[in-house]
């Protein structure tokens, strides 16, 4: 009997792809010889080949008609076993539609936010599981797969473990802590200017120094953040994603809210402190397979109490992540790193 052939489908981003190496993994568990296909944006090309779960990475700009008719041209050539698309977007399950794959794994209309995906499906699953983690999995277990999640390992390039560890004695740092104040949206980011207050309890209280992450457009986060950091003089970090795992790997806690940084830490093994507000971290949180829980022991998550859980994008911060002090994440950070000690 041929081996089973699987078309993955995560386009992005960050943290949502980080929480699909877990599902991606059991299958890779149970069917060690499959073929996995996954389909993602060229800027997660990188991220998805460093999980070492695939065994062919295909990337398609979306909004690109000739890069839809390539990939589709490309899906076309081979047979397949199953498409499971673990995005639930009309973009994400359209392409395994339009490239005329007979069994397609998706989610029902209970676990998806784009009204009417499901159609496009074959096979429709609804998951009861509170992190999207766990309802990941539940697609891998319709595909066959034993169980839902399995560990990962994400494989760091040579080149940027050197490179950053040139960047961080040349700085003197030895021990840090990487705060990470952007994010996709500005309404469930904690405000840059707390970020630099905690910079400077950290560097007076504790004596360590903190790295401060920035993606593209952050620009004004750094410098609000530096202002309030006063002489506690945070190392401003921009560097590929490569560096970026490299940086979260020795660090010793990273402080973020709901972002991919904070995610990606989370699949590296890193302690987090992690900021919430409109976004749920029970379905949102760090994830870690070894864990009884979605946030263990090495994840501290912060969250005011009563919110009402909301995705509405806003350019301001959520209130419910304002009511989140600079004292109340100095204490979780103390807690985070004493554990590691």
């Amino acid at each position: 009997m041929p081996e089973p052939r699987f078309l993955v489908v995560r386009l992005g981003a960050l943290g949502d792809i980080v929480h699909t190496f877990p599902a991606v993994a059991a299958l890779r568990e149970s069917f060690p010889a499959a073929c996995i296909t996954w389909l993602t944006h060229p800027r997660w090309d990188f991220l998805v080949r460093s999980s070492g779960l695939a065994s062919e990475v295909l990337t398609v700009e979306t909004r690109v008609l000739s890069s839809l008719r390539k990939v589709i041209g490309r899906v076309r050539q081979d047979s397949w076993t199953a498409a499971i698309d673990y995005q639930g977007l009309w973009k994400s399950a359209a392409l395994p539609f339009f490239s005329g794959l007979t069994r397609r794994i998706g989610f029902s209309s209970i676990n998806v936010r784009e009204f009417g995906v499901p159609v496009l499906y074959t096979e429709r699953v609804t998951s009861s599981k509170a992190h999207i983690a766990e309802q990941n999995g539940d697609l891998s277990r319709q595909a066959g797969s034993r169980r839902g999640t399995a560990r990962i390992s994400l494989q760091i390039p040579e080149l940027a473990k050197s490179t950053v560890r040139s960047l961080l004695r040349a700085q003197g740092l030895e021990r840090y802590i990487v705060l990470s104040p952007g994010g996709g949206w500005r309404s469930k980011c904690w405000p840059a200017e707390r970020f630099g207050i905690l910079s400077r309890m950290l560097r007076e209280s504790l004596g360590l120094r903190c790295v401060v992450n920035l993606g593209p457009g952050e620009d004004d986060l750094a410098a609000a953040l530096v202002r309030a950091s006063g002489d506690a003089v945070p190392l401003v970090y921009r560097g590929d994603l490569s560096q970026l795992m490299a940086l979260l790997c020795a660090a010793d806690c990273i402080v973020a809210g709901d972002t991919g940084p904070l995610h990606l830490a989370a699949a590296l093994d890193t302690r987090t402190v992690a900021i919430f507000g409109p976004t749920d971290p029970a379905r949102n949180g760090p994830y870690r397979v070894a864990e009884p829980a979605p946030h263990g022991s090495k994840d501290v998550v912060l969250r005011a109490s009563g919110v009402t859980t909301t995705h509405e994008r806003a350019s301001q911060p959520h209130p419910a992540i304002l009511s989140i002090s600079v004292d109340q994440v100095f204490q979780a950070v103390t807690r985070c790193i004493g554990a590691a000690t």
